[in-house]
């Protein structure tokens, strides 16, 4: 096995022999690069200088004529130099100064300058950071650059480690200095002279800070001279506070370091060290102006509410023409020895509030489908039908969210849907489009809770009790409760529906002729007007007033960046995202809108998005 003792590396160019056993870092990013690499290689000792005629690498780039590739080739042989001792091998020039084609150009400048008290000098561009912390640590480590420097000179040993507390301190008197030099340049000045003159002399009373008896330290920092010198419970920073401005950068600073605890507690902290005027006009700025505090802070704010559609409108139509699904449970039943779970599908008139309530054994869609033929055989077919989405049908069950899931959508719509009944979906997460039949179901689960027995009733109890809870929902006055006796009575459900709010009758003899037929049949389409009348007058006023959501608000657009809001999930792990398309309403307002997450694309309403204040990259 050959065993490599000694490399040698050689080259014709004199500029690659300087660059090698110089500082490569001077150069251009070409030739430094490519010097770094020829070094983690190799040493500058193993590079020595051939003439470009004994090259035998020109043999392959540079050919004069034909070249001579025999296998008796220098090409193939080495340099006939090769052959002989050492001391014969072409020697190494002295080097001559390299080419500086490639020197990278630079520019050095030296400035004394005096950092003392009494002199204004902005070692750093303060306004360049955004946090106090890291402003007050790179000052420091400029004071210990400094430091270090001096002591090289002495040839003392240097400083090294972590900052210490003596470091931050100074680099903070620093900093206090620089923004007292800024916002009080008169009032230094006339500290200053006052003492040096060692006079009684004060500020003019034109002075912002002639009411605070400012005096300098000896460390050259304007403090308060306040009326608590004789407490000895007060620390020193709380008895002669630093007087700093309010709208300077580095006031902003530090207030930005404290301002994400209470409010109270961080004006108070503040106090106890410094003297800031208006600290809580400069205190709101800073929280105003974070971009943490905006985005924690930041809220859905949803458009004017919106009209009420055809379907709440809609006089003087069949009851059950408009109607809203939505379904509550699961409710343990008991059959023989074992339990099992039953839901109820609860299906509104949307014009005349009646419920209708269906029991459906499973959550699958063939269960559904049923439950809904059962409600048209019995109240005929729906002109139209509104829901939530499948996933969002039941409020927090986990269970009922994961079985809704599985409901087939299309199977629905297509047993359903036709020229004469349409089926329309809300957007998720959006129970206020579905307030009606959720308003409904709230009524229909307190009912349940006032007759809950503690044995788990059976199929046929179950049945029973959700005709009887449907009887009394649809009962209820949907007007005022009139106080004179003498007056009408108030409008239920169940006067559409049954003719009466209890639906009894008077008893009278049947009468089969003709004419008391036809006497009968207008009767009741007069009854019926009458009813549809009093809704008009008594029912209708009631729902004209908005609520909530009374003023315009501004749009989302496309582009925008938003939080979604989900009160299952702690504020810190609402996801985030781009909205990506918006879905306008009837009245022109936008309502809806479908974000672009890292998770994947969701549709939203509007009342669940909360714009975040912050700037695009093109603008």
């Amino acid at each position: 096995m050959l065993r490599i003792t000694r490399r040698v590396y050689w080259t014709d160019s004199r500029d690659v022999l300087h660059w090698i056993n110089s500082d490569h870092r001077r150069y251009s990013q070409f030739v430094a690069f490519r010097v770094s690499e020829l070094l983690e290689i190799s040493e500058p000792a193993e590079w020595r200088w051939v003439p470009t005629r004994l090259n035998v690498a020109d043999d392959g780039t540079k050919w004069d004529g034909t070249p001579d590739l025999t296998p008796e080739s220098r090409w193939f042989t080495g340099p006939d130099f090769l052959w002989l001792p050492e001391s014969k091998w072409p020697h190494t020039p002295p080097l001559r100064a390299a080419n500086t084609a490639e020197l990278r150009p630079h520019l050095l400048l030296h400035r004394t300058v005096s950092i003392s008290a009494g002199i204004n000098y902005e070692l750093i561009c303060v306004s360049k950071f955004s946090k106090w912390k890291l402003l007050r640590n790179c000052v420091a480590l400029v004071f210990r650059y400094i430091s270090n420097l001096r002591l090289k000179t002495k040839e003392q040993p240097i400083l090294i480690g972590p900052l210490s507390a003596d470091e931050l301190n100074k680099a903070e008197e620093y900093l206090f200095r620089l923004a007292q030099h800024e916002g009080f340049p008169n009032e230094v000045a006339n500290l200053d002279s006052i003492c040096l003159t060692e006079t009684t002399k004060s500020l003019p009373k034109t002075s912002p800070l002639y009411q605070l008896n400012p005096q300098l330290d000896e460390r050259g920092v304007i403090r308060m001279r306040t009326r608590i010198g004789a407490c000895q419970f007060a620390t020193e920073a709380a008895k002669k506070p630093i007087i700093l401005p309010r709208d300077h950068h580095i006031t902003t600073l530090i207030m930005k370091h404290y301002h994400h605890c209470n409010h109270e507690t961080v004006i108070n902290e503040l106090r106890q060290r410094f003297h800031i005027p208006r600290i809580r006009v400069g205190f709101a700025k800073a929280r105003r102006n974070c971009q943490r505090c905006k985005n924690e802070t930041a809220m859905p704010h949803p458009p004017i509410m919106a009209d009420l559609p055809p379907a709440r409108l809609a006089a003087f139509t069949r009851p059950f023409t408009y109607v809203g699904i939505d379904y509550f449970g699961p409710i343990e039943v008991a059959l023989g020895r074992r339990v099992e779970k039953r839901w109820g599908m609860l299906i509104t008139c949307l014009t005349i509030r009646a419920i209708h309530i269906e029991l459906v054994c499973t959550l699958s869609t063939n269960s559904c489908i049923m439950g809904l033929r059962n409600f048209v055989a019995r109240r005929g077919t729906p002109r139209k039908i509104y829901s939530d989405r499948g996933t969002n049908f039941v409020g927090a069950s986990r269970t009922l969210k994961e079985a809704m899931a599985a409901i087939n959508e299309k199977q629905f719509m297509e047993e359903f849907i036709s020229s004469e009944t349409d089926w329309i979906f809300n957007p998720p997460a959006a129970p206020h489009m579905g307030g009606c039949w959720e308003r409904l179901i709230r009524t229909v689960k307190a009912n349940l809770m006032a007759i809950q027995s503690s044995r788990k009733p059976t199929d046929e109890v179950l049945r029973n009790v959700l005709i009887e809870i449907e009887s009394i929902v649809n009962s209820r006055p949907l007007t005022h409760v009139p106080i004179d006796s003498d007056s009408a009575p108030a409008l239920t459900p169940n006067h559409f529906l049954l003719g009466s709010s209890d639906g009894s009758k008077p008893l009278t003899i049947l009468d089969n002729s003709g004419s008391a037929l036809l006497q009968n049949w207008r009767s009741s389409q007069i009854i019926a007007n009458q009813f549809w009348r009093r809704w008009v007058t008594d029912y209708l006023p009631e729902i004209t007033r908005r609520t909530k959501w009374f003023v315009h608000t501004k749009p989302i657009v496309i582009g925008d960046v938003v939080i979604i809001v989900d009160p299952q999930l702690p504020r810190n792990c609402w996801p985030k995202g781009r909205i990506i398309h918006t879905k306008v309403g009837c009245d022109g307002c936008i309502r809806s809108a479908t974000i672009q997450t890292a998770k994947g694309i969701y549709e939203r309403p509007v009342t669940k998005l909360a714009v975040l204040d912050v700037r695009r990259e093109e603008q």
